[in-house]
Parts: structure tokens; sequence; C-alpha cells
């Protein structure tokens, strides 16, 4: 019988899912093992620490997997998909595939069968294949120029709202969080932290910016709104490129920001029903790490 491991590698956490054949065995989380954005040294001990928790809640060694399947942002350049492959060499045995974040996750969402996946989480990335088997993407190219609509462009965007607000002698909630999550006395010492390199994780400004919101601050429930309609942009690009105008075009969401953001989720449904009605978007959050682990029990 063989063992199989699925990893979801990601910007703000490392899912681990281990089975057989057919039955789910155990599951690990850990931090971030994004190469890109924390080195391989921090993604070696993150999937290293979900992947010794799986196996401990499966109940095997590491040596006892046959085959491996790993999904991180950035695996379509070479050098990230070799540090991952490198990274697992140490760690498991059998074979291991490494494919893009998207991949995994449109597989958790839609199998082989056509449809689009927007993820949403510290980055973002639209990714649809239709009936002919021919793919597109929007977004997914890095934070200083792309990722919509996802934890750090939020983040990044709640702080300047904030700040414009300020300028005009007033204030906000989230400005007030802010300050204490980065430890700075007065919205003038946030010029550091805010304009430093490399930046800071305005991704983790995400539940600031939830909180604020819910406070009613009506910035941060702006921002929220701004991240679904950016997010439905991405969708409807590769819809565009995908689909014909009456198709009815399945469409899931995957990622913590559309799993935590009801106001998040709503502004995408209203936001690209509006200019595609017929999509029929699934409004379960998908989890990618089953996508990884039913890809590692295929055959290469």
């Amino acid at each position: 019988m063989g063992i199989f491991l699925g990893i979801d590698g990601g910007g703000s956490k490392t899912s681990c899912a281990i089975g057989d054949e057919t039955s789910l065995l155990g599951r690990g989380t850990a931090g971030p093992s994004n190469v890109v954005r924390v080195g391989e040294k921090l993604a070696r001990d993150a999937i290293a620490a979900a992947l010794h928790q799986a196996c401990a809640a499966a109940n095997i060694t590491p040596a006892q997997i046959t085959r491996t399947c790993v999904g991180v942002a950035g695996a379509a350049r070479p050098e990230t998909a070799e540090v991952i492959r490198r990274i697992l060499s140490e760690l498991v045995s059998g074979e291991t595939t490494v494919v893009g974040d998207m991949v995994i996750a449109m597989e958790a969402a839609h199998g082989s069968d056509p449809g689009v996946i927007v993820i949403a989480g510290t980055g973002s990335i639209a990714y649809g294949r239709n009936s002919a088997g021919r793919t597109a993407r929007a977004g997914g190219w890095g934070f200083a120029i792309s990722d919509e609509g996802s934890g750090h462009w939020i983040g990044r965007s709640a702080v300047a709202a904030a700040m414009g607000v300020y300028d005009k002698g007033q204030t906000t909630p989230f400005l007030k969080i802010t300050m204490k999550s980065w430890r700075v006395e007065t919205p003038e010492q946030l010029i550091l932290p805010a304009n430093a390199s490399p930046p800071p994780d305005f991704a983790g400004l995400f539940p600031a910016v939830l909180s604020a919101a819910d406070a009613g601050d009506s910035c941060a429930r702006t921002i929220l709104d701004e991240a679904g309609s950016e997010l439905a942009n991405l969708a409807g690009i590769v819809i565009a490129r995908l689909f014909a105008v009456d198709d009815a075009t399945p469409v899931a969401m995957s990622g913590g920001v559309f799993g935590n953001s009801v106001v998040v989720r709503q502004a995408f449904y209203n936001s690209l029903r509006a200019k595609h009605p017929r999509v029929a978007i699934d409004e379960t959050i998908v989890d990618p790490v089953q996508g990884a682990l039913a890809l590692a029990r295929k055959p290469g």
C-alpha cells in the first residue's frame, strides 16, 4: 500500500496531509515556507515541522512515504523548484513533484474538470482551465506590482488609507492598532517600518483590518470591499480568456482572506456576478493541501 504526502507551502503557513490510496491518515501545520519570502532555512524548518506533525498523526515515518506533491508560489522558476526538491530529498523518501500553488488549489476545487480558482492568502492569483485543457492565469506577479486583494495588499492599502485620513487631521481605529502592532508612539513613526527594505509583514495586519472593520472603521470596510472587487477582476480576466459568454463557469475560492472575511467574499460574489451573471460560485473555501495529496496519489 502506498503512502502519499501533499504539501501546501504558503506565505503564511505550511500544511501537510498524509494519506494512503483512499484515506486521509494525518495532517500537520507550521509556519510559512515560501522560499522567496522566508529563505531556504526557514522554509525547511516549516516543512519539517509540519511533516513531522503529520507523520505522528498518521503513525508513520517519513521513510514510508511513496510519493510527494508540493504546491508553492513561484514553482515555475526552476531555482525555486530545485530548492524545494532539495529540502524534500533530505526529509522524505520516494519521488517529489513541485507545482504552483494554483495547480494544487485547482485540483482541490475542480479535479480534472474545467473551472476557475481564485486564491487570496498572503498573495493572490486567479487560474483556470477550460474543457479543451487550455489554461490561463491573472495576477500573482508579486507584492510590488500585483497580488491585488491579497492579505499583503489589504494591509498595505489599509495603512495608506489610514495615513490619508490622518493627513486630514482625523484618525481611525486601524491606525491605532497598527501603531501598537508596529510598536511606535506616533503616526509619523510609522514611516520607518512602512518603508523598510525588505518591506514589513503587511499581510500580518489583515486580522487588524478585520477587527477595525467590525468596530465600524469605514476605511477598513472599504478596503475589504475593494479587495473583493479586485479578486473578482482577476477571476473575470481568466473567465474572459477561457470561456464563452454563455458558459456557466464554475468558480471556487481559496485562501485565508476569503476564509476569514465575509465582506471580501460578498464583494467578490457581487462584483463577479455583475459582470459574469452565469458563473457558478462555490461558497466552500477550498483547502489546497487536499489537491496536493490528490496529485501525489496520481502516478507521474
